[in-house]
């Protein structure tokens, strides 16, 4: 300590001070002047590197996508974790579906969750971060919201970490995804999402299977068939040089089965099902996005696709450059190479369905094979569809008193297996329901007489009036002269 006589006063204290202050503004300025800015921070980095604490740990950061596909390791995290809840965790997000048996338990943002595999303690961290803010007039806003986890353990073990630990809870996940394995329904959504367009789930819980559909045996029998041969031919695809997928198109009138039979093909398949409407995707980029984001083991449905597919000549009506319009544009040669292209290679175990109920409409480059390699045809409600809706919705196994009446208007009258089965939800009673349907197959039949009467006397009365038209064209003219030549007789 200084003697209080020999203390410095406060005037030259702050004297020192600014002239050091003045010194280092000065070699600043220099430094700015003579040197440029690449070296300066060059010489910056070097300097942090050197002086900054080096920690001993590592931190992997497993974001939720890569780059346009989704990153499986997050996924199987997602599920990993929630199996490593600690007491010491103070925030969760819980849900249940109606037919699920379990809690489903997710982190919630910021959460940690400590977990230990062969002695080396390993640190968990979900985080959700605010992305950078855009362009408020981009009509294709990145995700609001970056979600990712950390993982922090200590340096000496990253081989055994990166080459045994993450190994193990992937598999770990897939053992508990399939164990409690619950059939997805995608859809897309919208708002706040990635490039404008992405998938959201709810549970898969139709109940539709191809033992209650109205279907001939012989079809039900060749498409069971034929889904169970895709699934047992992975190494088959892979030797001739084909994407493991498989295209269907189900054609018919409406009320024909169509969706039932696609979820009856899930829930064979145990399948998660994606619901694509080409009507809310502008581009084709985004369409090879929605490819990337589906997972294996799916179905893509894509209905009404003559409907869909008539738009090649969409534009955007703000009076844009027709260029930028046409490079936001969805075309039909997009769609196809998202079929069968180089971007269907993206993915194993794949349906693709479409569905359609004019299927005359649709262009021949979707109907070849490759593209569509199983046409179905949806039909009007046969005998063994009745039957088969009569088991199901009236419990009848053997024969009943009305069947051969209905059968024989069966014959006859168009309805489809929905209007059948809507008649044989109207009474409780199995003789009840079955004269209400009897009722609608008369009316079915009569409606038709009538529509045959009116178009054979609409075609009659057209011949009457093409035969009269033709008589009066065949009929000789009288000519001017012997008319002119008459009545200068009848003067005379």
């Amino acid at each position: 300590m200084f003697p209080p006589r020999d203390m410095p006063s406060p005037s030259s204290l702050f004297s020192a001070y600014a002239s050091m202050a003045a010194s280092m503004m000065l070699v600043r300025s220099m430094a700015n002047e003579l040197i440029p800015h690449p070296i300066r921070g060059y010489i910056v980095s070097t300097l942090r590197f050197y002086f900054k604490a080096h920690s001993p740990k590592l931190t992997l950061v497993i974001e939720e996508n890569n780059g346009m596909s989704r990153n499986q390791v997050y996924d199987a995290a997602e599920i990993y974790l929630c199996t490593k809840i600690s007491p010491n965790t103070e925030r969760l997000k819980i849900c249940k579906s109606p037919k699920e048996k379990n809690l489903t338990i997710r982190l919630e943002k910021g959460e940690k969750i400590v977990d230990t595999y062969e002695g080396v303690e390993l640190r968990w961290r979900y985080v959700c971060a605010e992305s950078e803010k855009n362009n408020p007039n981009d009509p294709y806003p990145p995700r609001s919201e970056k979600r990712y986890f950390e993982l922090t353990f200590h340096k000496v073990h990253k081989e055994k970490i990166l080459n045994s630990y993450v190994p193990f809870f992937l598999e770990k996940a897939k053992a508990i995804k399939d164990e409690e394995r619950v059939l997805k329904m995608y859809t897309l959504n919208t708002s706040h999402c990635y490039n404008g367009v992405k998938w959201e789930s709810i549970n898969l819980e139709h109940p539709a299977t191809f033992e209650t559909l109205a279907m001939e045996p012989d079809l039900k029998y060749a498409v069971i068939e034929d889904l169970n041969r895709f699934l047992r031919r992975k190494e088959f695809y892979k030797r001739v040089g084909r994407a493991w997928k498989r295209g269907y198109l189900l054609y018919g009138p409406p009320g024909t089965g169509k969706s039932s039979l696609v979820a009856a093909m899930a829930n064979h398949l145990k399948f998660d099902v994606y619901d694509l409407q080409l009507a809310n995707i502008l581009r084709d980029s985004d369409l090879r996005k929605l490819l990337l984001a589906t997972g294996n083991r799916s179905i893509l449905v894509i209905e009404d696709i003559d409907c869909s597919v008539e738009i090649p000549d969409r534009r955007h009506g703000d009076g844009r450059k027709q260029h930028d319009a046409q490079l936001a544009q969805l075309t039909l040669s997009g769609l196809l190479n998202f079929i069968d292209g180089l971007w269907s290679s993206c993915g194993d175990e794949r349906i693709i369905v479409f569905t359609t109920n004019h299927k005359d409409r649709l262009d021949p480059a979707l109907l070849r094979p490759g593209r569509m390699d199983m046409h179905i045809h949806m039909s009007y409600c046969t005998t063994h569809g009745f039957k088969q809706l009569a088991s199901t919705y009236l419990g009848i196994r053997g024969h009943h008193q009305l069947f051969g009446e209905i059968e024989g208007l069966l014959e006859t009258a168009q309805v489809t297996p929905a209007q059948v089965a809507e008649e044989l939800m109207k009474g409780e009673h199995a003789d009840i329901a079955l004269q209400e349907l009897t009722k609608l197959l008369k009316r079915k039949n009569l409606e038709a007489d009538e529509g045959e009467a009116d178009a054979d006397a609409a075609e009659k009365n057209t011949g009457i009036r093409d035969a009269k038209r033709q008589k009066l064209e065949n009929k000789p003219r009288k000519s001017l002269r012997n008319i002119r030549g008459r009545g200068n007789r009848r003067r005379r």
